[in-house]
């Protein structure tokens, strides 16, 4: 018997197949299958509801025109979904006109919601204990470079930044620290 996640992971993989060969339906399903999570996540990165919605709507228009790019063997559909995501959210804050009518009080609000839900990613994770245990794995200058990256949405910049580290070695902390989660969920 298949594991439900592994079921809904093969479910987003072969609707992905099926958007690459031109199936409306299946880009549909895969709105239905994961646009509360899309939309939950792109809220807690750009802490604003209508930002949150154009973003996957970006989103969605992204896995209709690249689906042909998807590879299974490179990792998971729900992975690749949530990467395309997190680059549109990117965008949307690297986007300073969108945020331009934003009070400085609340940019800084906001940016310290990001920094909060990155705090709190562990907690967030619910149930995902083999993704928990694995981040508890980590080297907490890693493992906190990841989350906020990963969870806060922040850029490579940016977490050099808040870690007070250079570049390169904030970038090397997020490298190194994904292959190790990637081997230790495999």
């Amino acid at each position: 018997m298949i594991a439900p996640a592994a079921a809904a992971s093969e479910d987003l993989a072969d609707a992905l197949q099926r958007c690459a060969a031109g199936d409306q339906q299946a880009l549909r399903q895969i709105l239905d299958a994961e646009g509360g999570r899309l939309l939950g996540v792109a809220h807690r990165m750009l802490q604003r509801r209508d930002l949150a919605e154009e973003a996957v709507q970006d989103c969605m228009v992204q896995i209709w025109r690249k689906a042909h790019q998807f590879r299974a063997g490179d990792g998971s559909a729900r992975g690749w979904i949530f990467a395309i995501l997190r680059n549109r959210c990117l965008n949307v804050l690297r986007d300073g006109r969108r945020l331009e009518s934003l009070a400085p009080t609340d940019l800084t609000a906001m940016q310290d919601a990001r920094l909060q839900a990155a705090g709190a990613g562990l907690d967030a994770l619910g149930d995902q204990v083999a993704l928990k245990d694995c981040l508890h794995g980590l080297e907490p200058a890693s493992r906190r470079a990841i989350l906020l990256a990963y969870v806060g949405g922040f850029t490579h910049g940016e977490i050099a930044a808040i870690q007070s580290v250079p570049l390169g070695t904030a970038k090397s902390w997020i490298r190194r620290g994904l292959d190790l989660l990637r081997r230790c969920l495999s």
